[in-house]
């Protein structure tokens, strides 16, 4: 469906670009993504799980891991639990390999501390751009930051990678998302689209040429 393929873009380009800049997840790894349930969270599992690595999401509420994965996602409510705590406890102690961080600030130190040794942390997003940063821990602990801007990626750099995702897609590991009949929008409406956009719905907007 053409409108499920309209779709894939944005979050598998900024999830799988993530996972280039610090190594594609291996069968031995554990991919902690915070704020599972985004639509880059959700590509970030796929891609995770596609490549036989664990996956935990992390949740703000109490909800279950809402899309398409090739195993099991454990689920960690931040609401109430202590997220770095569950994460080892899963983990025997290890901590992640990566914490795939969607949502920036809010689970910085979270997610600091739910990294294993030379675990890495992928950032794409901030709601404060300012965090408290323990030098010691980050040396100490050999960790990897690695911020993430698909708006810098060029047509033909988007393109690669797109076409790295497509034998995922062709053997069915990853699934575009469903498209809802009222998230499809025609050009002139691309204002209400654009509203609905920047109102963070969590369903993919389309833009369906007449």
């Amino acid at each position: 469906m053409r409108e499920e393929a309209a779709g894939i873009g944005v979050p598998f380009v900024t999830a799988m670009e993530g996972f280039r800049r610090v190594g594609i997840p291996k069968r031995e790894e554990t991919v902690v993504v915070m704020g599972v349930n985004g639509k880059v969270g959700q590509a970030a599992v796929q891609i995770a799980t596609w490549h036989g690595a664990r996956a935990i999401g992390v949740v703000r509420r109490s909800e279950p891991y809402e899309g398409h994965a090739s195993a099991r996602v454990d689920v960690i409510d931040a609401s109430s639990a202590d997220v770095a705590a569950r994460v080892r406890g899963l983990t025997g102690g290890r901590g992640a390999d990566i914490v795939f961080n969607t949502v920036g600030d809010p689970y910085f130190q979270a997610a600091q501390n739910s990294l294993g040794l030379r675990g890495r942390q992928i950032l794409i997003a901030a709601i404060n751009p300012v965090v408290q940063f323990n030098i010691l821990e980050f040396y100490r602990g050999r960790h990897t930051y690695v911020g993430v801007d698909t708006l810098a990626l060029s047509s033909r750099a988007t393109a690669a990678v797109l076409r790295e995702l497509a034998p995922g897609f062709a053997d069915g590991h990853l699934k575009p998302f469903p498209i809802k009949p009222g998230a499809i929008y025609p050009l002139e409406g691309a204002k209400q689209a654009y509203v609905a956009v920047a109102g963070s719905s969590r369903d993919r907007i389309i833009l369906r040429p007449a």
